[in-house]
């Protein structure tokens, strides 16, 4: 069996181990180690690459910014950040026919931008939102789904934890990533609140009414608001400016949001430890996927997988559209599989190097932006896409009242949502680059 042979083999034991419910990074370490150990016939091989490769992966001065972003979440989730802009949707948004389902899904927004995890955001604001959403008479199914199609966009306004992996893989600039992501982000949440009045009209059941608020209730819910702007604005605002690198920024985030936190009374006693505890335990893990993803594509290097696939879709003169549709629909099955996380550090490496050789009319670096922003969209879908959706089950461990069927044929309609900002995407790449080209 030649390398290239166990290369591709490789593909369906590592299928096969997930499927078996083995650990994402532990499937990926150990299909890798194996391969070494069968392309060089003993383990000494693969002992010195685990050493070599352990020390190149965590010594990039790049992934110490997933710490700070994901402290930065959990000092907003435990400062009332979350509540603080859910509220405040809700007075603007809960008196329109599905208003608190929209409400919740802006609130999703605005948390997102302070955290970058998905299954953070659904399980935040599926604690802060559920509850209202069901005080008004919205449907357990509608409500699930609302909320866990809310929660992707956890990773899709940035900061990112996901844009960063990739931006590290594809060795892209990671400000422009961030850049690139915020009017597909904002689009998505409008897309989202379309889909939730298109839903309430077809299903005037699965909604209730919300007194209007008064003019001075919405301006004073707007004013607990205010910090997050802030942290936003200073964050981003100061990467885009230049005035501290993406790590800088993370770190002066977390430093603004655990200081508002604390003001607000959230970070008191055994909180604060709560929360570093959270982060430490959710950056091992990361870090162990990151470690498994990047020992097995190391693998993959020396069989040739990646290049031999590539230059078998040049010679074949394939139609570039072709293969990307074929790769996005892909990814929409993987999301039944894994994490998004997981999808992106398997499957870049093999991915990236053969669409770079196809000819989409565009520069190598805003191929790989463009590419990067609509491969975050499929891995978002994915999370939400039946049968196992992660956000999905998320929502739905929280209301078990309502039947994971019923969530599933609401969240469907959000997917559709999804579908058609795909082909948007797609069909118009300056959509996502607009905002690159200008500042750039």
């Amino acid at each position: 069996m030649s390398n290239f042979d166990i290369g591709l083999a490789s593909f369906a034991v590592l299928m096969v181990a997930i499927f078996l419910r083995m650990p994402i990074g532990l499937a990926m370490f150990s299909v890798g180690f194996g391969g070494l150990y069968l392309i060089n016939g003993d383990a000494t091989f693969a002992l010195a690459r685990l050493k070599s490769e352990t020390y190149s992966t965590f010594s990039s001065y790049s992934l110490s910014i997933i710490p700070m972003f994901l402290l930065m979440g959990q000092f907003a989730t435990h400062g009332g950040m979350s509540q603080a802009l859910f509220k405040a949707a809700q007075s603007w948004l809960g008196h329109l026919r599905g208003g608190v389902a929209m409400a919740a899904i802006g609130a999703c927004a605005g948390f997102g931008a302070i955290c970058g995890s998905s299954l953070a955001t659904a399980a935040t604001m599926g604690q802060v939102a559920l509850p209202e959403m069901k005080r008004y008479g919205y449907s357990g199914g509608f409500s699930s789904a609302t909320l866990a199609a809310g929660g992707t966009l956890g990773i899709l306004i940035p900061p990112s934890v996901i844009l960063v992996i990739y931006a590290i893989l594809a060795e892209q600039n990671i400000a422009k990533l961030f850049l690139a992501a915020l009017i597909p982000g904002i689009l998505a949440a409008v897309g989202y609140m379309i889909t939730v009045s298109i839903y309430v009209r077809l299903h005037p059941e699965a909604a209730g009414v919300r007194p209007r608020a008064s003019t001075r209730q919405r301006l004073g819910a707007l004013v607990p608001v205010l910090p997050v702007l802030v942290v936003f604005l200073v964050v981003v605002g100061g990467i885009y400016l230049g005035l501290f690198t993406p790590t800088e920024g993370a770190a002066v985030g977390a430093a603004a949001t655990g200081l508002i936190a604390f003001f607000n009374g959230g970070l008191r006693g055994k909180v604060w430890l709560d929360s570093f505890y959270a982060t430490a335990k959710s950056t091992a893990m990361i870090f162990f996927i990151v470690l498994g993803a990047a020992f097995y594509n190391g693998f993959l290097a020396l069989t040739q997988v990646p290049q031999e696939l590539a230059a078998w879709v040049v010679a074949r003169a394939f139609n570039p559209w072709m293969v990307l549709a074929l790769i996005l629909a892909l990814y929409l099955v993987f999301g039944c599989l894994m994490d998004s996380l997981s999808m992106i550090l398997l499957t870049i490496p093999i991915f990236f190097p053969i669409v770079s050789v196809l000819d989409f009319g565009m520069g190598p670096e805003d191929f790989a932006i463009w590419f990067g922003i609509i491969v975050l969209i499929v891995v978002e879908v994915g999370l939400i896409t039946p049968p196992v959706g992660l956000n999905l089950f998320v929502i739905n461990s929280m209301d078990r009242e309502t039947p994971i069927a019923r969530t599933y044929g609401a969240v469907m309609y959000f997917v559709g949502s999804d579908v058609l900002r795909v082909a948007l995407l797609v069909l118009f790449p300056g959509i996502s680059l607009v905002l690159v080209r200008l500042l750039y």
